[in-house]
């Protein structure tokens, strides 16, 4: 029998980790990787006011998980202020989730929330998302 982790969780959980109160913004998303189901939740908290074109830093908790292992990450992503979209790459190794490859990412920042946009497993450049 399966243990399911209720859908809510991880994202709670990230915004712990950010230390974020009712302030922090998530998304989650369901990918699948050799057969396997994948939640990715990206957490950020409120993102400073920079100038339009400038380097916008935006600290985002990441939690991913499987019914193979779950690990979260701090990290601090640069997009570019002023845009109604603005996109980052980003890997993610999958080893810690108890999968084989590596998850080349795209992220997009768009109205105040940080979201794959996109996914390729390598090796092999297998389209996930």
């Amino acid at each position: 029998m399966e243990r399911r982790r209720p859908a809510a969780l991880p994202a709670l959980l990230c915004a712990l980790e950010l230390g974020a109160g009712p302030a922090a913004r998530c998304s989650h998303e369901e990918l699948k990787v050799h057969g396997i189901a994948v939640s990715a939740d990206y957490c950020i908290a409120p993102a400073q006011t920079t100038r339009e074109g400038h380097d916008l830093a935006v600290s985002v908790g990441e939690t991913f998980s499987t019914v193979r292992g779950a690990f979260t990450r701090q990290s601090r992503l640069h997009f570019l202020a002023g845009e109604d979209a603005s996109r980052v790459i980003e890997d993610v190794p999958l080893a810690r989730l108890g999968l084989e490859g590596t998850l080349h990412t795209t992220l997009v920042l768009r109205r105040g929330l940080v979201r794959m946009e996109g996914a390729v497993l390598t090796p092999g450049a297998v389209p996930i998302k």
